[in-house]
This record gives C-alpha cells, structure tokens and sequence, in this order.
C-alpha cells in the first residue's frame, strides 16, 4: 500500500468535481480498490501501486480535457477512465470554451480575418465599430496562448480617458476609480476562465490589467499584450506602448476610430499609427465593420443610423482626427 498527493493545477476543482462532488464520486466507484479524499486542489489517494499508476494517468487525462473545454461531464470520466477517447467535442474553428463549457468561435469572416492574422504575425491592428467582436475576440486568442503554455502571461490595457464624465469625481482610490475603465476587459475574462482560476492567475501576475500609462518603462516578454481602446491614445502613448514589445510576445491593438474622446486639438495615436505601420513587414491590420456586430440587433441600426447621418454632411466628433487610412484585405493577407 502506497500513498500519493495529485495536484490540480490548471483547473478549478468546483468544475473537476462536480456539482455536489458527482465526478469525484463518480471516479470513487471506479476505482474501488482506491481509498480517494480531496481537499481544495489536492488528492490524496492510498491503495496498490499498480491501481495507483492508473488513476494518477488518468486523473492527469481528465485534468487536461477538462482544462481545454472549462467542463468535465460524466460520460467523459467513464470513457477517460475505461480508455475509450470521448467523444470529440472540438470544431475547427474553436478558440478556446467558455467556463459554461460552450465553444468560443469566430462569427465572422473578418473575425476569422482577425484570428488568422494573430497566428501569422506578432503585432495585429483590428478596428471597428462598438459590438464588432475585435476585444473579445482579442482576449480569447491570449486566453487560448496562455493554457497551450505558448506564454506566461496576458497583459490588457486601456487608455483611461473619459467619455463624458470625469475621472476625478470618481470615489474610491487610483485603482477604484480606474477600475470601471478596465470592466469590459473584466467581462470578457470572465467568461473564459473558471473565477477561481482567474482569481489566482491575477494575484500571480500572470493575468494584468492596467492603465496605458503604467506600461511606461517596461519590457513585456513571453506575453500576449492588448491594448484596446487605442483611438483615445495620443500619439506618443502608442508609439511608448508599441516599443514595450519583447522576445516571444504578441500584440493586439484594438480601436473604433468613430468613437474618439481626446480633445479636439490632439490627433488619435491609433489613426496616425495605423498610416506610419501600414507597409511594415510583420503587422496586420484588420478592418471590421456592421456586419460583425454580435450584439443586439439594435446596435447595428445605431451604427447605421450615424454613418448615415455623418455621409449627409455632419461632421463626426473630432473632425479628421477619425479618419482612419483604409486598409485593403492584399494588405491583411500580404503581412
């Protein structure tokens, strides 16, 4: 008789045990030879070594599965278990699952556009309308390279600059009142990796949120960078952000050129970034518009309704500073 201590290291154990501990239960009758108690992210399990060598196998097979689809279901236990393969949930054009266990996939093709052009290049500019996918899409790609191990951590960043209401009148401390700035990001964090998970992956550092201005002065190696909301960045904001890439990482730069909030008289970084870089080997630029929209229905009426209104001769707010040089799909595909 041995004793051994498995660690569940990628996973949330509330999701890897089950509702009221069925899947440990589950995996307790088959193995009845084994004596199995587990505590937080540890098993203990006492019994033969050969039964032993098994479980910790299988148990690591299960981790790994239920690591990839944020879901570990009965039936798969029983054919992990019996060593049958379960049944193949994966599409090809899955990017990662969401912590209810359903597929994240492009729902576009300039989605798919943004998608290929992450796995081709090491920095990506997608720009488009309120609702067209660009940051959730974004963070599910850093997500997926965080549990593949291809890096060791996501950095996210946001200018913080108001829309319409001030900064300062905000109660709370510096990070209370930059908080709601960072929420979205939050949100989509949220839905791809288990609270507990994400909990620990931010205390650790390997999951960051910050404001643009904390990037001054730093490398960032072995990351997937987004920097979103990039068209409220001012021209030397995003060039400092730019240059803070280093070895092994990935960026993506994400912006709605119709939605700019710097004052009249500064130029968008985003903007006159997207015409300096456009020939540079190595960046794709995707361009997204109202036909990816995924929110309610009624968000791509209001982003029709004010093209309108802007091509009948009102000029959009801040004048030129949005007029975004236009990138052709050549130029996405030639990068």
């Amino acid at each position: 008789m041995i004793e051994k201590l498995i660690v569940l290291e990628d996973i949330d154990p509330v999701i890897f045990y089950g509702v009221n501990n069925a899947n440990l239960q589950l995996i307790k009758a088959l193995y009845p030879k084994l004596r199995i108690v587990a505590r937080g992210n540890v098993i203990k399990v006492l019994g033969d070594e050969e039964e032993m060598a098994s479980f910790e196998e299988n148990i690591i097979r299960l981790e790994k599965y239920c690591a990839e689809y944020n879901s570990l279901k009965e039936d798969v236990i029983i054919d992990i278990i019996k060593g049958n393969a379960p049944q193949a949930e994966k599409a090809g054009n899955v990017i990662v699952f969401s912590v209810t266990g359903k597929p994240i996939i492009p729902r576009s093709e300039n989605q798919m556009k943004l998608v290929e052009g992450f796995n081709k290049n090491d920095m990506i500019f997608a720009v488009g309308p309120a609702g067209s996918g660009k940051t959730y899409t974004a963070i599910a790609l850093a997500v997926r390279a965080l549990k593949n191990k291809e890096i060791k951590k996501i950095i996210l960043s946001r200018p913080a600059v108001e829309a319409g209401e001030k900064l300062g009148f905000l109660p709370g401390d510096m990070k209370e009142k930059i908080d709601p700035y960072l929420q979205p990001l939050y949100d989509a964090l949220q839905d791809m990796i288990p609270a507990a998970k994400l909990k620990e992956y931010m205390e650790l550092n390997i999951i960051q949120i910050a404001p643009l201005a904390f990037m001054r002065g730093r490398t960032l190696n072995d990351a997937v960078v987004i920097l979103d909301e990039a068209q409220n960045t001012t021209a030397q904001q995003i060039k400092m952000f730019l240059t803070r890439m280093g070895v092994n990482t990935k960026m993506i730069v994400t912006g709605d050129v119709t939605q700019i909030d710097l004052p009249p008289s500064q130029i968008s970084g985003l903007v006159q970034s997207m015409r300096i870089l456009r020939n540079v080997k190595g960046i794709a630029f995707v361009e997204l518009n109202k036909k990816d929209i995924v929110r309610h229905k009624l968000v791509e009426r209001i982003v029709d309704a004010y093209e309108k209104y802007e091509r009948q001769g009102a000029a959009p707010s801040g004048g030129q500073r949005s007029a975004a040089p236009k990138v052709s799909d050549d130029k996405i595909e030639n990068v």
